[in-house]
């Protein structure tokens, strides 16, 4: 029974992180919409652009090869494990040993080389821009995200997403900088990784700024709406990544009951909408960057990450 029930809980997440992905967007559209003094769409818009787009016929160039089809069932999957991995509302569950924070970078990483080569693929511009700027952007961004789970494996001594949200959740934190540091260099990434405002408006179509949207100009149909729920299971994601380490409170532990399983249901839902609507300030308020900017704002990310480590170890008179 308890192998049952196991699997009933980490499957329960599985389904979790992919329903509540497209209200996580819709929600930040809404209330972006609101600030501007705008009715909006509705919250359930995206579940009725994914289910339109399942519904259309599915349109290739010429040449097309295998990867272009293959590569959003690549970048959904890859991207849907490791939002899965990421405790959400509870901790050690049955694949919590595989919640590593190394693993989730090389799944993001795997399904942004996909979509690189998918925007290549068929050899248009857009798609040859779109790509050179997401490696450009991950070139910069996964540097700064190793150095954010360096610092966070310095402090918990472990890459595990339990051990650390365990540790977040005992006395023995207290204030650090080094948290501090890492937890604006983590949202800095987030930001890039998910091409929004600043780096990106995913909202809009502009050939000279396009990131993301000019890697899957080329999709339509079921390909396009596997990509846009990739693209929502990414930012819930980070959310759930920041929401994990930094604000793990509500999180049911290993062994507790359904009453404490639905507490942490209650508080993954109430941090969703927190982060969506500081997403949704945040973008309303500040203005997009030029490109040539972005490497600046991806450099302070990784000096953030490093100064935090660099910190750590002053602090602990350094290597022991």
């Amino acid at each position: 029974m308890d192998l049952i029930g196991d699997l009933a809980i980490q499957g329960a997440e599985m389904l979790l992180v992919l329903a509540l992905a497209p209200l996580l967007t819709g929600f930040v559209r809404k209330i972006k919409a609101r600030l501007s003094r705008r009715r909006g769409p509705p919250l359930i818009q995206p579940y009725r652009d994914l289910l339109r787009l399942t519904r259309k016929e599915v349109v290739l160039a010429d040449n097309a090869s295998w990867l272009f089809r293959v590569a959003p069932y690549l970048i959904f999957a890859a991207t849907w494990v490791a939002a899965a991995l990421v405790p959400t509302f509870a901790t050690g569950l049955m694949f919590s040993w595989s919640a590593d924070l190394i693993a989730i970078i090389a799944l993001l990483g795997s399904a942004r080389f996909f979509l690189a080569l998918a925007g290549m693929d068929i050899g248009t511009s857009f798609g040859g821009i779109g790509a050179s700027r997401e490696v450009m952007i991950a070139s910069l961004a996964e540097p700064a995200m190793i150095m954010i789970v360096f610092s966070l494996a310095l402090l918990a001594g472990s890459t595990q997403l339990s051990s650390i949200a365990g540790y977040m959740l005992s006395s023995n934190v207290g204030l650090r900088v080094t948290l501090a540091l890492a937890l604006v260099a983590l949202i800095m990434v987030a930001i890039a990784e998910n091409s929004r405002i600043p780096i990106d408006n995913p909202s809009t179509h502009l050939e000279l700024t396009m990131v993301h949207e000019a890697m899957v100009l080329e999709y339509s149909g079921r390909h396009l709406a596997v990509l846009e729920l990739a693209a929502s299971l990414k930012l819930l994601l980070y959310v759930s990544l920041i929401a994990c380490v930094f604000v793990p409170w509500g999180l049911a532990p290993v062994g507790a009951g359904v009453e404490a399983h639905l507490i942490g249901l209650a508080a993954f839902a109430g941090k969703l909408a927190v982060a969506g609507f500081l997403l949704a300030v945040f973008e309303t308020a500040v203005a997009k960057m030029r490109v040539f900017r972005v490497p600046d704002f991806l450099g302070a990310a990784l000096m953030l990450g490093l100064l935090g480590t660099l910190l750590l170890f002053v602090s602990r008179g350094g290597l022991r």
